[in-house]
């Protein structure tokens, strides 16, 4: 696996630290300040997880930035404030055609737990008319047919895969959820949903990995 290590808000700790000391403040604070300056090491996933990672869509959330491909590390509460407190992110395609629209839907093929996935797949977002431009900003722009819904994987049943998925929207084509979809996120056919409204293969997919931050 991959390894690398980025300082967590290190510029700001720092200055933080020099204006403590400047000030005068005892070395005591100061060293309680510095045991909170955490070193996060972000691990990127392997086959055959890493095989959806294609097209070079970004997912980047507040802080601690693209999480594609990547397992959310436990620094800084990130576990926790990606599941309580974030709302949706940013999701990005560079190769974007300014042209045309898309449809972009996250699920979690995990729920309850990757070993007994009975409700294969949760739903956790879909929003469909994003613009070219909108997608190659990352400013996700469109019409919701099911609101964003936070990663939330229960306590004690592992490490859940949170999957991001972008289609080309064909012209003209009118794209909704049916009543009986509506009624539950749980055990949502999104093959089915693809294969119904002509979208094809994903031009471009990621997915990203946690667990409940209690665990």
């Amino acid at each position: 696996m991959q390894h690398f290590i980025k300082n967590i808000r290190f510029v700001r700790m720092m200055q933080l630290t020099l204006l403590l000391l400047i000030l005068g403040v005892g070395s005591g604070f100061v060293e309680v300040v510095e045991t909170k300056l955490e070193a996060c090491f972000y691990e990127f996933l392997d086959a055959p997880d890493n095989k959806l990672c294609r097209g070079g869509l970004k997912v980047i959330y507040p802080e601690i930035g693209d999480v594609s491909c990547s397992f959310i590390p436990r620094c800084v509460d990130y576990r926790f404030r990606i599941s309580q407190e974030w709302e949706a992110p940013h999701v990005q395609y560079p190769l974007a055609d300014e042209n045309k629209m898309y449809v972009l839907i996250m699920v979690d093929p995990d729920c309850p737990s990757k070993a007994k996935p009975t409700y294969r797949f949760w739903r956790h977002w879909i929003v469909k008319d994003i613009s070219g431009q909108s997608l190659k900003s990352g400013d996700i722009r469109g019409t919701e047919l099911s609101d964003y819904r936070r990663p939330t994987p229960p306590s004690k049943t592992g490490y859940h895969r949170y999957q991001i998925f972008v289609y080309e929207q064909p012209t003209k084509q009118k794209i909704y959820l049916s009543p009986d979809e509506t009624k539950s996120y749980g055990s949502w056919d999104i093959e089915n949903f693809a294969a119904k409204f002509r979208l094809g293969e994903p031009v471009a997919s990621t997915q990203f990995v946690t667990e409940h931050y209690k665990d």
